[in-house]
C-alpha cells in the first residue's frame, strides 16, 4: 500500500480522462498542462481560504507559487506545492514542500555567525551615528569654512596693503639709487617691514588652522579606520557563511546527481548565486520530487495576490521560472528528464513572407509580421535584417534604425545607405518621426485618454522582462486614447514618446498604468493566438528629399 510523502497531494477531481504528458515541461516558456492547471486551481482554492487576495490592495502582498505533477512508483497520480522565497504563518492546511536548505534557520554554527556579523553591522551603525563622529565632522566642516574665509580677508588686505605701499613708493620719487635721502631709505624699509609683516600674518593664519584642522582629520580617520576594517571583516566573514550556506543547497536531478549552489554558480561569469538562488518554488519542487522518489510530470507557477510595487504580475497568472536564478539550477535538476522543446529555438519566422509598403533608392517601409524578429538573435537569424540584406544585396550601413519587438507586427522603415541610416537617426533622436499603435488589452479602461510616464530599465533577475524603477530607469511616456469597448476588451491608440524595450507593454500591464495587459502578451499577461499589438503608422521625413511621407497599415485584428 502506497504511504505518501507528506506534501503529496492527490486531485479532488477524476483524472482519468486526462492524458499524462509525453514529456516534462519547459520551465522558461510554456502553456500549462491541463493536469498543472487542474493542480493549481486545487491550491488556488485553499490560498483563497487561508491566504485571501485583497482586490483593493493593488500591490506588495503577493507571491509565487508552484505546482508540481508527479507519479509514484505504484502509478498513483498526484501534485506537490510550493511557494517562492519566505512565508510566514502560511496555514497547515496547505502542504508547501519545505527549503531545499534550512541551515539559516536551524545551523547553530550558522546561527553563531551570523550573530557575530549582525554585532558588527551594530558596531558601525553605532560609529557611523556617533555623537563624537557628527561633532567631529561638523567641527571640521565649520573650521575649514572659517580658515578659507580669514585666509580669503587676509589676502584682501594685503592686496590693499600691497597697492598702498606701491603708491607710497612713487611718491617718494626716487630717480637714481645713488641719489636716496636717508628719509627716503627709512620710509623705504618700513614698507619693506610692513610686506614681510603681512607674510608673517597670513602664513601664521595658515600655520594656526592647519594645526587645528589637521588634528581634527586625524581623529576622524581614527574613527573612518576603525569602522573600515570592521566593514573589511564583516566582508570576510560574510562571504565565508554565504559559501557555507551555498554548499548546504545540495540539488539532485533525475540521475541521481548531486550539485550545491557553488559548484552550479562557479563556470558562471558572476561565480557568486544572487540572493534569494535555490528558495524559488521550482527547485524546490523537484527537490522534494527527487527525494521521495517520485517522478515529475508536468510543472505551473503562478502568482496569487498584489502585484509588486516594480515587476507586472497579475493575480492567477502563470509566469515562467526565472532567469539569472533558476536558470543554472535547473539547467542541473532537470537533466534525465525528457524535456519539450524549447520553442525560443523554433525559427517564428519560417514560411512567412515580409510584405514591402514602400521602396526606393534610400529606404524600405515594410509591414513586419508578428513573431518575426527585426535582427537576428542569439539562436535565429532570420529577421528583417538578413531578409533586407538578401533582397537588396548591394545595400550598404547598418540598415536598421529602429526596431520592433519579435512579437509587435507592424511599419518598420529600413534604410538603404549610410546617408539615409544617418538622416533617419537624427530624426528619431529628435523626436520628429511621429509612430501610432494599435493594441487589444484584456480588460476594460475606463478613462478616455491619458498620459502614462513609468521610468524603466531591466529586470536583470529576470530577463528580458521590464521593471519600473524611479531611482534608475530610463524616462518613458505614453499617451493613449480609447477607440472601443467590447467584451471586457478595449481597442487603444498607443503614442510612444519615447523608445524603450516592452515600453507598450509594460506601461499597459503594470499597475501605475493601465493595469490592463495586452492580449497575447507572454512577458506581462496572458498568452493568446499572437500578441495584439501593431505599429499601424508612421511618419517621417525622407532623409534624402526631406519631403513628409506617411503610412497607415491596419492590423489582423
Amino acid at each position: 500500500m502506497f504511504n505518501p510523502p507528506p506534501c503529496f497531494t492527490s486531485f479532488s477531481k477524476s483524472i482519468d480522462n486526462i492524458a499524462l504528458p509525453e514529456k516534462f515541461t519547459f520551465p522558461f516558456y510554456y502553456q500549462p498542462h491541463e493536469l498543472s492547471v487542474l493542480a493549481s486551481k486545487q491550491l488556488q482554492q485553499q490560498l483563497a481560504t487561508h491566504l485571501p487576495y485583497d482586490k483593493n490592495n493593488h500591490h506588495g502582498d503577493g507571491k509565487m507559487f508552484g505546482v508540481l505533477v508527479v507519479q509514484n512508483p505504484q502509478k498513483q497520480i498526484g501534485f506537490l506545492s510550493a511557494y517562492s522565497g519566505q512565508l510566514e504563518n502560511l496555514s497547515s492546511e496547505i502542504k508547501c514542500v519545505p527549503n531545499v536548505s534550512t541551515m539559516a534557520l536551524e545551523d547553530v554554527g550558522y546561527l553563531k555567525e551570523s550573530k557575530i556579523i549582525n554585532e558588527i553591522n551594530t558596531q558601525i551603525h553605532a560609529l557611523e551615528n556617533a555623537s563624537t563622529l557628527n561633532k567631529l565632522s561638523a567641527s571640521l566642516s565649520r573650521d575649514t569654512e572659517k580658515f578659507e574665509q580669514q585666509l580669503q580677508a587676509q589676502q584682501s588686505v594685503m592686496q590693499a596693503n600691497r597697492k598702498a605701499r606701491k603708491e607710497a613708493r612713487s611718491a617718494l620719487a626716487i630717480e637714481h639709487s645713488d641719489a636716496i635721502t636717508p628719509e627716503q631709505q627709512a620710509s623705504l624699509n618700513e614698507l619693506a617691514k610692513q610686506s614681510i609683516e603681512d607674510k608673517k600674518h597670513y602664513q601664521s593664519i595658515k600655520d594656526h588652522w592647519r594645526d587645528k584642522i589637521t588634528q581634527q582629520q586625524q581623529a576622524l580617520y581614527t574613527l573612518y579606520d576603525e569602522i573600515k576594517q570592521l566593514k573589511k571583516r564583516r566582508k570576510v566573514l560574510s562571504k565565508n557563511l554565504q559559501k557555507q550556506l551555498f554548499a548546504q543547497y545540495q540539488f539532485l536531478n533525475a540521475n541521481h546527481e548531486i550539485k550545491d549552489l557553488n559548484a552550479i554558480f562557479a563556470a558562471l561569469p558572476e561565480h557568486t548565486p544572487p540572493s534569494g538562488a535555490g528558495d524559488c518554488a521550482a527547485p524546490k519542487l523537484l527537490q522534494y520530487a527527487y527525494l521521495n522518489n517520485l517522478k515529475p510530470l508536468a510543472m505551473a507557477e503562478f502568482w496569487w495576490g498584489g502585484a509588486p510595487k516594480s515587476a507586472v504580475r497579475q493575480h492567477k497568472n502563470y509566469y515562467p521560472s526565472c532567469y539569472s536564478k533558476c536558470q543554472p539550477i535547473l539547467s542541473h535538476m532537470l537533466k534525465g528528464l525528457s524535456i519539450e522543446d524549447n520553442p525560443l529555438l523554433v525559427n517564428p519566422a519560417e514560411g512567412k513572407t515580409l510584405p514591402i509598403v514602400y521602396q526606393d533608392d534610400d529606404i524600405v517601409i515594410v509591414n513586419k509580421p508578428s513573431e518575426f524578429l527585426s535582427v537576428p538573435g542569439v539562436n535565429i537569424e532570420d529577421s528583417v535584417y538578413l531578409r533586407i540584406q538578401t533582397q537588396f544585396p548591394h545595400a550598404t550601413g547598418p540598415l536598421i534604425v529602429h526596431r520592433l519587438d519579435m512579437s509587435t507586427s507592424g511599419l518598420l522603415v529600413v534604410a538603404l545607405n549610410k546617408r539615409a541610416h544617418k538622416a533617419l537617426q537624427k530624426q528619431f533622436i529628435a523626436r520628429t518621426i511621429d509612430k501610432r499603435y494599435i493594441a487589444l488589452v484584456d480588460g476594460t479602461v475606463p478613462q478616455d485618454s491619458g498620459k502614462i510616464e513609468l521610468p524603466l530599465r531591466l529586470d536583470f533577475d529576470d530577463k528580458p522582462r521590464q521593471l519600473v524603477c524611479y531611482k534608475n530607469g530610463k524616462p518613458a511616456l505614453t499617451t493613449w486614447q480609447v477607440l472601443e469597448r467590447k467584451n471586457n476588451i478595449t481597442r487603444l491608440q498607443l503614442y510612444p514618446k519615447t523608445g524603450r524595450t516592452h515600453q507598450l507593454r509594460i506601461h499597459c500591464a503594470h499597475h501605475l498604468g493601465l493595469n490592463t495587459p495586452i492580449i497575447g502578451d507572454t512577458h506581462y499577461g496572458k498568452k493568446a493566438n499572437r500578441l495584439h499589438l501593431h505599429a499601424e503608422y508612421l511618419a517621417l521625413d525622407h532623409p534624402i528629399t526631406h519631403k513628409r511621407l506617411t503610412f497607415s497599415i491596419a492590423p489582423d485584428f
